[in-house]
């Protein structure tokens, strides 16, 4: 899991009767886009969910784990629950904590200073968050992505059929 700003146009801002479903926000850069990644083990994007720049990545931690599955090979159903979450320390809320606790998705999420020790925190597998940092700077390498001139949220980037 992790979550992006992207800068939006001038040409993208100022819409006539506001910015509802535009995932437009105001931030200390001007307007921005937050993009809210899942991805898979092998750093391939499973879901998005597009907020405001200034939205904060944990308020969309729920609504990307019920969207996207995971084909599994030689299983009829794909799969929708991750086994483990690896995010960064914008994730470290005790709230999030007991929400994937309860549906038995292990944690691999280091607390922030303020919370006490890291107690059965795993460095390595910590250090396979790697590719979704790479899949974000792949994500915005592209043009459409990095400069959002898009005016509405969907579709940002194509959804394979």
């Amino acid at each position: 899991m992790d979550g992006t700003v992207i800068r939006a146009h001038q040409c993208a801002a100022g819409a006539r009767g506001g910015q509802q479903g535009e995932a437009l926000g105001r931030s200390r850069g001007g307007f921005g886009t937050k993009i809210h990644l899942r991805a898979e083990g092998n750093g391939l994007p499973v879901a998005f969910v597009l907020s405001g720049g200034e939205r904060h990545e944990a308020k969309f931690l729920q609504p990307l784990l019920e969207i996207g599955a995971v084909d599994r090979p030689g299983r009829p159903r794909p799969r929708i629950r991750p086994r483990r979450l690896v995010g960064d320390k914008g994730y470290s809320y005790p709230s999030i904590r007991k929400y994937l606790h309860a549906r038995g998705i292990r944690i691999t999420i280091p607390r922030r200073s303020d919370q006490g020790l890291n107690i059965c925190f795993d460095a390595a597998i910590y250090k396979e968050r790697n590719k979704i940092e790479r899949l974000v700077g792949r994500l915005k390498h592209f043009r459409r992505i990095a400069t959002r001139y898009d005016k509405l949220t969907l579709p940002l980037f194509p959804v394979p059929a």
